[in-house]
């Protein structure tokens, strides 16, 4: 055998003597097979290093892989990561394997994904919603019993189950706590694109808390970017306001960062601050930084346990799971308005 080719159900056959069909039998326990020959064969895959190809094992039976398939927008993102995690830590008590990959919140992309997944027929399949994609594609595999779960925003489309933060709730929460230290004239800066579920979910929860208030709503104080460099412009943009916002809430930990190094940069220590989502080191910054926390170990958790019970022959009615969000005190979001 080549030094540089992986070793095939050939060369094991051939080093022990016997044929590939008694290995297959030996390997995949489907077959009459004395304990000797058992026995040889398994020390040959071990001599020769064999990796069975499940992929293909699985589509010449029909069927599914012994993975887990799962869509992601960014793969750099902390939240994302914590989630993916959690869902692996969970799966992996059930023989189950973690294969995953990133849109980058693109339709096109996202298909690509999951018709990729779907074709090595895995057990289950999660997916994070891209803007504008459909998800009716998905029909025929969810209706065959493949267990479909949508992850942090719901799918269009397609009725399935979907696990999400309370994300109205969490930033009313935030804003009403900024309200609650005398602000008055709060900016909000979201990520882009606005249709996107969470920053529309988030941005109604700001505008709640402004309207529970009796706050009036001012267009000019709501910015939006897609990453980090983006939110410092915009957060830069509110604050050379004639009348500028005198605190911020950050519609995600992207652009809580934007934010965060547009005040050091400006030397704004004077401007209240509170974001969605926690960030790596938020206790380090000064002030530390104030959050709405949302908890992606057990969104990840969720989604996993939700699959697994599809899985398993949960056939009752697709629902939403909501996990609560909570409030994180740490200073940023406790300076007072200045008076005017």
């Amino acid at each position: 055998m080549a030094a540089n080719r992986r070793p095939t159900l050939a060369d094991v056959a051939r080093e022990v003597g016997v044929s590939a069909k008694t290995v297959s039998r030996v390997l995949n326990e489907d077959g009459p097979v004395s304990a000797d020959t058992r026995e040889q064969v398994l020390a040959a895959v071990a001599k020769l290093g064999f990796q069975p190809n499940l992929m293909a094992r699985n589509i010449r039976v029909g069927g599914p892989d012994t993975t887990v398939g799962l869509v992601i927008p960014d793969l750099g993102n902390p939240f994302f990561g914590a989630v993916a995690r959690a869902i692996e830590d969970t799966v992996r008590d059930r023989g189950l394997t973690l294969l995953m990959g990133s849109s980058a919140d693109d339709a096109h992309r996202e298909r690509a994904l999951t018709d990729k997944f779907l074709a090595r027929r895995v057990s289950i399949l999660i997916v994070v919603p891209s803007v504008g994609a459909d998800h009716s594609h998905l029909k025929p595999h969810r209706t065959a019993g493949l267990p479909v779960v949508f992850l942090d925003r719901p799918g269009i489309g397609l009725a399935t189950d979907s696990i999400v933060s309370s994300n109205r709730a969490g930033a009313h929460h935030g804003v009403a706590h900024l309200i609650a230290h005398g602000h008055r004239r709060i900016g909000f800066v979201g990520d882009l694109p606005t249709r996107l579920y969470t920053r529309r979910e988030r941005f109604a929860g700001y505008r709640e808390a402004l309207r529970e208030a009796d706050l009036p709503y001012d267009r000019s104080l709501v910015a939006g970017a897609h990453d980090q460099q983006g939110a410092e412009a915009a957060a830069s943009k509110l604050l050379d306001l004639a009348d500028p916002p005198t605190a911020l809430f950050a519609g995600n930990n992207i652009m809580a960062l934007g934010i965060v190094a547009e005040l050091a940069r400006s030397k704004r220590k004077d401007v209240a601050l509170v974001a969605f989502d926690d960030v790596s080191l938020a206790e380090a910054l000064e002030p530390a930084l104030t959050v709405v926390a949302q908890d992606p170990e057990e969104i990840g958790r969720a989604a996993a346990a939700t699959a697994l019970a599809r899985l398993d022959g949960d056939r009752s009615r697709a629902r939403t799971v909501t996990v609560p969000t909570r409030l994180i005190v740490r200073g940023s979001g406790e300076q007072p308005a200045p008076k005017r």
